[in-house]
């Protein structure tokens, strides 16, 4: 017979199950007096008893069992013990500390006697019982004396031994689960946790653990500050049934961080909302209906497994919930991939396709004289200021070591970590604990509520200790670093430092099931250069130990103390950091991760000098004998320049200022503007007149300019930085003018507020800068709210800022699904606010179809810029708004029936037919050309100079909205003259770009073994063809072209291209990524602090045709040499634009391969982040986004096609082999779609 353990983990996986509501408002309802909560036991008791409610387990125990019994009657399969405040440290306030065992055996035998009835009369529906353990009163994080932040009241060992005493009474008292909620403070439920570990060991079994956090306020964040992704880390070591957020909101407030949980926890998910937020007499007035309804759309979503009620509900509320919810499917749990999660107040992810992290070691006793220095002399404060400047030098972890001979190492980690705790900018990040003394370290994670790291432990003290402390970190939630060290010292060379963490990962991850993605080695990094010959090899032994460890050891990392490597050269620091940035260049290429370095000294490896590069390397790689004496030699050979600034007058600056200022707008020229601004605010009365007079006078002849189509989107642009320029400057006195008119209860108003954003997952925004300039440029209030901007966000800003249009954009096809969820949440939270979609995926049919279905208001597509300002227009005027909802209502109902109309008339094979009419069937006359290498080969600095020939202007120039082939667009009679001038501007920059490496090109190739087996390919580790790598999923035509032709027309698919397996033969892919957007940010921030949108937009779109560039460069040296399959092509530029060579490059989410997901495929074989810093979003964007990716074929018939629409049996069979659901496949392929 099923245990109840067992039951109820059965019935998790199968139905949406429903926890009790709330004790409280239920217990209030009874109006006990101060006699009801004494009873006869405690009549005499010294203090007041009133409000002690779980004291009500022992003085009206029939009370109790009837509140549980009315939630069982409503449905709920869980009720809760209680507890919530039975804790020994909670029952203090009461002076009846020693009460809190009988308190917590009482509660839970109550609601045992009340469940074992209900499963009794009705076994088909089983109840069980969740003991409850409250947060307490006190807060393990934070101080309770404002003036003294490092002090506690309780401590960690304090919280752990109150809840192992009400935990271990719990289960005497007989619950079936263990819930550890209303989690204000992440500390004390770590130490929760850590006490059920130890009750599971006194026990020799396990019981299911439920944890609940809650949400502060409107932050997102708990009462000690964490986010939901980091509260989470920070807790699922235990591996609990479910992980959840309760109370302190109601439903709507809480939904976006349930949505967020739902998609990142392996188990299962709760929630148990407030019934609203508390009104202003403290009650609560979420009906029964109101909170069903709301929760039945997450249940719908897909969101949650546990559902009830927290303040404010009663059994009305769960017996409505049971009735509604009983029919929806369970959120299914997600297949998260293994991964490094860290946090502090936020949270870290490291991967296999994060870049290296910096682990700040400044805060270090035994590295840094300062750092040691202010901890002597108590000065903890000033000692926080060293981890701040870690922090704002971009580490990504702290690092924390107090080991000194003179210290009380314990004292100083603990104050200093629970000072850390109250500066929320160190405290987002990640600790790592760093000391030789176990003691220490243990010390350390009783301070930290996120999930850091410990550093270190090792074999050096035999198996036993190894495995005591490793356990031990496990059950405080933390990842561990292991030192390559055991019985016999520190391995000093590759063979032993491979050997001992064999050694060290087989007993974490066999012996103590210890997640070996937790698990970051230490292989030892010594010094170099010592002119010991025995050391010379020192660096290269780590490099090569890394490189075992990633391919041997799955999911375990790599660390190292990268200042060790250049010890020898102390005194030294240019040198030291070349050493640095050599090592890590070569360490990382290896598979290292991260790094203990002085974040703010890391210098780039392509800017350190050549000659000083070269003399490194050969130090690092140990070269040679003689490499330590060269490196000497040159240290100091080191010099710097200066740049002259030249500046010219002309002739213009003699007109009065207001004339000067609208000149300067319809030129374009920022050179004088904020002296002119001054000038004219001194001649004006005001700020605004300023403004409304030159400026508005410039704006408008821009205006006038652009709408008759005598000045272009790069002239729009170039005046609308002037203006901004100009505003910026005058920003202060109109702030006091506003302030004073609405003191005087004058109103103030622009032609109207819009909110734009590109949305979650899309970090494109050109397009977007160019609307809101145009915007601007005709008086519109802009807020900008980015790139990548979650849907609950975009509604937050639209409400805070009272917008009255909202417009989103983005570049790529998942952007289009993301842009639907926006139109579904307005319409859900009553938004009547116009939607304005742009964006180069976005269409007329796909707004009327999509979007426009799922919003009853104003939904316009808006195809470029110069539409942008006539459409706004219209919709902030009343009348023509009500007339343009009229006319786009007639619009989008014509292009919906044409759209349907489209899809029944056309032909589609079914994907058997398809199949059967493929590209190429005769693999017999065959020779697959072997490329010139296997694996991959990464360009990590290439010239720039070299792609400029390999530009295709034509897409720039359409990117600025003027139209015409290249050159000949510079002649043109209408826009020659901008193109012209928009063309000698790119060359100008472009010239910087190159002269100052504003930008770095990388790239990485790959070629591989493959073969296909029908639409998909498999590729191989080597030629045998015994390790598959991985699979490539294709997707076929299934348009009818077998009819009305007498030539052969086949359904392709990219597999076509690729000989078959079973034709014997060896064929090969290859795979590419480039990117010439490194460095981008920097300017591009830079532009956007001057106010410079020309610039910026013009540095984004020359970096885009960079990287294009490079693609097609990249490809062509592909052909002649690296794969060598056309060695004697000789085509012309333009040739090679017009694609007229032999094999394609097609990339994954374009017409041949439309499906983005198989990026991931792509980077698994590739590592771009790791090799070029090219990384994907979560709706697989490149970041940065001036970059390509995709897959080379040879074959001399491979070519592009568009696959066109698909039917639903390739869909399912699609998802089959892709291991996803047919759900999500339609997600991702929407666009394809022909149903």
């Amino acid at each position: 017979m099923p245990s109840k353990i067992t039951k109820f983990e059965q019935a998790l996986a199968s139905k949406i199950l429903f926890i009790d509501g709330a004790m409280g408002t239920m217990i209030q309802a009874y109006q006990f007096d101060e006699s009801d909560y004494r009873g006869e036991r405690f009549a005499d008791w010294p203090s007041d008893l009133k409000g002690n409610n779980d004291l009500l387990s022992l003085t009206q125990p029939e009370r109790i069992a009837e509140i549980h019994s009315e939630y069982l009657e409503s449905g709920a399969d869980i009720i809760e013990t209680n507890t919530f405040n039975s804790t020994s440290i909670s029952m203090a306030d009461y002076g009846m500390e020693s009460l809190s065992p009988e308190i917590n055996r009482a509660s839970a035998a109550i609601a045992r006697k009340v469940a074992d009835k209900f499963t009794d009369d009705n076994p088909q529906k089983p109840r069980f019982v969740a003991g409850v353990l409250g947060p307490t009163n006190q807060t393990c994080s934070l101080s309770p004396d404002v003036n003294d932040p490092g002090f506690r009241k309780v401590t960690f060992k304090q919280m752990q031994d109150a809840y192992l005493d009400s935990a271990r009474a719990l289960v005497e008292g007989g619950v079936d689960i263990i819930l550890v909620e209303t989690i204000f403070d992440t500390l004390n439920a770590k130490a929760a946790l850590f006490a059920i570990e130890l009750l599971f060991d006194e026990l020799g079994k396990r019981y299911p653990v439920m944890i609940s956090g809650t949400i502060a306020d409107a932050s997102g964040r708990t009462l000690t500050g964490q986010t939901t992704e980091a509260f989470y880390n920070s807790l699922k070591h235990i591996k609990p049934v479910s992980i959840g957020l309760n109370c302190a909101l109601g439903p709507k407030q809480l939904r976006p961080y349930i949505e967020e949980l739902s998609t990142i926890a392996d188990c299962y998910v709760s929630v148990h909302p407030n019934a609203g937020l508390p009104n202003e007499f403290g009650g609560y007035d979420e009906t029964p209906e109101d909170m069903t309804s709301e929760l039945a759309e997450w249940a719908d979503q897909g969101f949650i497994n546990i559902v009830g009620g927290c303040c404010g509900t009663s059994p009305a509320h769960i017996k409505d919930m049971v009735e509604v919810l009983s029919q929806k499917p369970p959120r299914v749990k997600p297949t998260i991939k293994s991964a490094l999660r860290l946090s502090g107040l936020e949270a870290l992810t490291i991967d296999e396709t994060s870049l290296f992290a910096n682990v700040g070691e400044r805060s270090n006793v035994t590295g840094s004289a300062k750092f040691l220095r202010l901890i002597k002399e108590d000065d903890f404060e000033a000692a926080l200021e060293v981890a701040l400047q870690q922090v704002n030098n971009g580490a990504q972890i702290i690092d924390v070591n107090m080991d000194e001979g003179m210290l009380d190492s314990e004292a100083a980690m603990v104050r200093y970590l629970n000072l850390i705790a109250s500066e929320p900018d160190i405290s987002k990040l990640p600790i790592m604990i760093d000391s030789s003394k176990w003691q220490v370290i243990e010390a350390g994670l009783q301070c930290i509520q996120g999930k850091g790291v410990v550093n270190s432990i090792s074999l050096k003290e035999g198996e036993a200790i190894f495995k005591q402390q490793a356990i031990l970190a496990k059950r405080y939630g933390a990842a561990i670093i292991v030192m390559a060290f055991d019985e016999d010292g520190q391995a000093d060379n590759v063979e032993r430092k491979y050997a001992i963490c064999k050694r060290a990962y087989d007993i974490l991850t066999i012996e103590l099931e210890f997640p070996p993605e937790d698990i970051i080695f230490d292989p030892n990094i010594f010094a170099i250069g010592t002119g010991i010959e025995e050391h010379n090899n020192y660096g290269l032994d780590f490099i090569e130990a890394t490189s075992l460890i990633k391919k041997n050891l799955p999911y375990a990392l790599v660390s190292g103390g990268v200042s060790n490597v250049s010890f020898a050269f102390r005194g030294n620091d240019h040198v030291r950091e070349a050493i640095h940035a050599c090592f890590l260049y070569n360490a990382i290429k290896a598979g290292m991760d991260m790094g203990i370095v002085n974040a703010g000294q890391l210098v780039v490896y392509d800017e350190v000098e050549p000659k000083l590069l070269q003399a490194v390397k050969d130090v690092v790689l140990n070269s040679d004998l003689e490499a330590t004496d060269r490196l000497l030699a040159i240290a100091d050979d080191y010099r710097s320049d200066g740049k002259l600034v030249e500046q010219i007058q002309d002739e213009w600056r003699d007109l009065p200022v207001n004339e000067r200022l609208s000149h300067a707008l319809v030129k374009g020229l920022t050179e004088f503007i904020e002296q002119d601004s001054e000038e004219a605010y001194q001649n004006s009365s005001s700020a605004l007149e300023v403004i409304e007079g030159p400026l508005m006078v410039g704006m408008n002849a821009v205006g006038d300019l652009f709408g008759s189509g005598r000045m272009f989107l790069p002239q729009v642009v170039k005046s609308a930085r002037v203006m901004k320029k100009s505003v910026a400057y005058l920003m202060p006195f109109i702030e006091q003018e506003k302030a004073e008119k609405e003191k005087a209860g004058i109103s103030t108003k622009n032609a109207g507020r819009i909110l734009m954003a590109t949305v979650k997952g899309d970090v494109h925004d050109i397009g977007k800068n160019i609307v809101g300039v145009v915007l601007q440029c005709n008086g519109f209030e802009v807020i900008d709210l980015g790139v990548m901007v979650p849907c609950d966000k975009i509604l937050e800003a639209a409400k805070e800022h009272q917008c009255d249009l909202i417009g989103l954009s983005g570049l790529i096809t998942p952007s289009l699904d993301e842009m639907v969820h926006v139109a579904k949440e307005m319409h859900r939270l009553n938004f009547d606010l116009p939607l304005m979609i742009g964006g180069a995926t976005t269409s007329k049919v796909h707004t009327a179809v999509k979007i426009a279905e799922n919003y009853p208001h104003v939904v316009v597509h808006v195809s470029d810029a110069s539409r942008a300002v006539g459409i706004a227009t219209r919709l902030f005027n009343d009348d023509a708004r009500v007339i343009l909802h009229q006319e786009l209502k007639e619009e989008y109902a014509q292009k919906r029936i044409l759209h349907q109309q489209k899809l029944s008339a056309r032909k589609l094979l079914s994907l058997e037919k398809s199949r059967k009419n493929k590209a190429i069937s005769d693999w017999s006359s065959y020779q697959a050309t072997k490329p010139s290498f296997e694996g991959i080969k990464i360009f990590d600095d290439y010239e720039l100079s070299a792609l400029v020939p390999r530009i295709d202007w034509a897409p720039f120039f359409r990117s600025w909205e003027l139209a015409g082939s290249f050159p000949r667009i510079l002649s043109d009679e209408t826009v020659g003259e901008t193109a012209t001038e928009l063309y000698e501007d790119a060359q100008l920059m472009l010239q910087k770009i190159i002269n100052e490496k504003w930008l770095t090109a990388k790239a990485v190739v790959g070629f591989f073994p493959a073969n296909s087996i029908t639409d998909d390919i498999e590729v191989y580790a080597s030629n045998v063809r015994d390790q598959r790598l991985c699979t490539l999923h294709n997707l076929r035509q299934q348009n009818d072209r077998t009819t009305n032709t007498q030539q052969h027309r086949p359904n392709y698919c990219l597999s076509d291209f690729i000989a078959s397996k079973d034709s014997g033969i060896v064929d090969y892919i290859g795979a590419f990524a480039v990117t010439a957007g490194i460095g981008i940010e920097q300017h591009i921030e830079k532009f956007e602090a001057e106010h410079d949108d020309y610039s910026a937009i013009m540095l984004k779109a020359l970096a885009d045709r960079l990287a294009e560039a490079f693609a097609e460069h990249l490809h062509e040296l592909v052909r002649k040499d690296l794969w060598g399959y056309a060695k004697h092509e000789d085509l012309s530029n333009e040739q090679l634009i017009k694609e007229k060579y032999q094999g394609i490059r097609p990339a994954p989410g374009y017409p041949a391969c439309p499906d983005h997901t198989e990026k991931k495929t792509l980077w698994s074989l590739l590592e771009p982040e790791k090799n070029i810093g090219l990384s994907l979003t979560e709706s697989y964007a490149m970041y940065p986004t001036a970059a390509v990716s995709g897959w080379y074929f040879s074959h001399p018939e491979s070519r592009y096609f568009g696959l066109g629409k698909i039917k639903s049996d390739q869909v399912i069979d699609y998802a089959e082999r892709k291991g996803m659901s047919v759900k999500d496949c339609e997600k991702w392929l929407a666009p394809v779609l022909s149903y």
